[in-house]
């Protein structure tokens, strides 16, 4: 284990706002490592401001931003006193893209140091931060506002993110850098990237920026070993995560296979060759099944530093999960009742995608068939190279007809779910629209939840972080 931690447990940063301030702030209290979730945080700050910023938590924090013009701005655009009204649309804001405005950049720094500035507040534990490779327009300046609040790890998956510690390097000497695009239909003489200058934007911040640590998101021992390879992607740690893990999992190595009820088939070849993670002689922590005290132990038995933990927290109090849905979870967990889908078309990135079945939820067809389809935060689109060589922007989630019109194929949108819109919705902040309603949310869990809630919610009643952290640890045999 790296010298200066001692983290038994990670947080997992899971969802939009699922990991949130909140619940990263009472991890890192207890001496493991909270982790915020590092997805659309400008989309977040924008909506909870307008909700009138209940406590006034981000106003607070906004007060500590570096570049006080910036903050005046976005509470000038986006702060409502008293909230919005009840049937109130929120404001748009702006989108992804290669040349963004000065307006997303703005708020996608504010919205990443608000949240980690709130999960530091008040105590010495560290805080991470975690992103996916998959997004990648908004990573740069999402890295960025994190590192002004001090941010400890930087935690990243979906992807190979071979350009992260450099990009970490570069943002802590306030240089610019470019981070090489992924598009579809590029040739060999093509070189798309995304750039961030932080001086061009931003006012210098009064001290210097702190490096984090960076903890890769991995699925198999054979990408850790190529990340380990080079000098310039090598991480501090990996995190080492299993296909029964929620949210996006790696997909099946080898050709798609599905089973029966239509989900993939994972083999021997998914496995990770623990004894190869062990000769890497870098810091590794197992996710996937480990939210139980045995499993811990078996992880620090095989060398393992620990483990990462993710939906026996998105279940907890202080998690940012919708409350009405997360007492639905705990509840039908509790029964073991509740179904666990690995979806493999749900999620535009084409990676499968963990959904529970709860009414209300896009999970139910109904739900999904009645919304109507639209493109508005446009978080994972897909970058496609244009007959002119400049990039275009597609989702297999969007209106067909916008999709097709792109070059996208039919066969591509069946099926497909707006992440984007649903996972701000599970957080609580839905877009209601003028005479469409409101945005239907999307529940990701791990294939454990049924055994996570027997041990913590037996009852489906309500329990904390503490209580999951100290069960982790064997401090108490089930929540208090």
């Amino acid at each position: 284990m790296l010298a200066g931690t001692n983290h038994r447990v990670i947080q997992g940063g899971m969802g939009v706002a699922v990991s949130g301030w909140r619940l990263a702030a009472v991890v890192s209290r207890l001496g493991q490592l909270g982790v915020v979730a590092g997805t659309a945080l400008g989309v977040i700050l924008a909506r909870a401001l307008q909700d009138g910023d209940a406590g006034g938590h981000r106003r607070r924090a906004l007060e500590a931003f570096p570049d006080q013009a910036v903050a005046a701005r976005i509470l000038e655009r986006y702060y409502l006193a008293g909230g919005r009204g009840a049937d109130q649309s929120y404001r748009a804001v702006p989108i992804p893209r290669c040349q963004a405005s000065r307006q997303f950049l703005e708020l996608t720094v504010a919205g990443s140091f608000v949240e980690v500035f709130l999960a530091k507040e008040g105590h010495d534990g560290e805080v991470g931060i975690n992103l996916l490779e998959k997004i990648q327009l908004p990573t740069l300046p999402a890295l960025y506002g994190a590192m002004l609040a001090g941010v400890d790890w930087v935690l990243m998956g979906a992807g190979i993110p071979t350009y992260i510690p450099s990009a970490i390097d570069a943002l802590a000497e306030q240089t610019p850098f470019a981070l090489p695009l992924a598009v579809v239909g590029a040739t060999s003489s093509d070189s798309y990237t995304v750039g961030f200058d932080p001086s061009r934007i931003f006012a210098p911040p009064p001290k210097p920026i702190a490096r984090p640590r960076f903890l890769a998101i991995v699925g198999s021992h054979v990408l850790a070993a190529h990340l380990a390879r080079s000098e310039a992607a090598r991480p501090s740690g990996f995190v080492v995560e299993a296909p029964i893990a929620g949210g996006h999992n790696a997909p099946p190595r080898g050709r798609l296979q599905l089973d029966a009820t239509g989900e993939p088939i994972y083999g021997e070849r998914d496995d990770v060759d623990l004894e190869r993670m062990r000769a890497l002689d870098i810091p590794f922590w197992l996710a996937g099944g480990y939210a139980h005290p045995q499993k811990l132990r078996e992880a620090l038995d095989e060398g393992a530093a620990g483990v990462q933990v993710g939906t026996a927290f998105a279940l907890c109090e202080e998690s940012g999960l919708d409350p009405h849905l997360k007492q639905l979870a705990r509840e039908r967990a509790a029964a073991g009742r509740l179904e666990i889908r690995t979806d493999p078309v749900a999620s535009p990135t084409g990676y499968p995608f963990k959904v529970a079945k709860l009414p209300g939820t896009v999970a139910e067809r109904s739900v999904y068939e009645a919304r109507e389809r639209r493109c508005d935060l446009s978080y994972l689109t897909t970058l496609y190279r244009r007959p002119d060589g400049r990039v275009g922007y597609r989702c297999p989630a969007e209106p067909i007809e916008d999709y097709l019109e792109k070059g996208g194929e039919a066969s591509d949108t069946v099926d497909r779910v707006c992440l984007c819109n649903s996972l701000v919705a599970t957080a609580g902040a839905p877009q209601h629209r003028r005479g469409l309603g409101i945005e239907p949310p999307i529940v990701t869990l791990g294939d454990d939840a049924c055994a996570v809630a027997a041990a913590l919610s037996p009852d489906g009643r309500p329990y904390g972080a503490e209580a999951v952290i100290r069960y982790l640890l064997g401090e108490s045999a089930a929540a208090a």
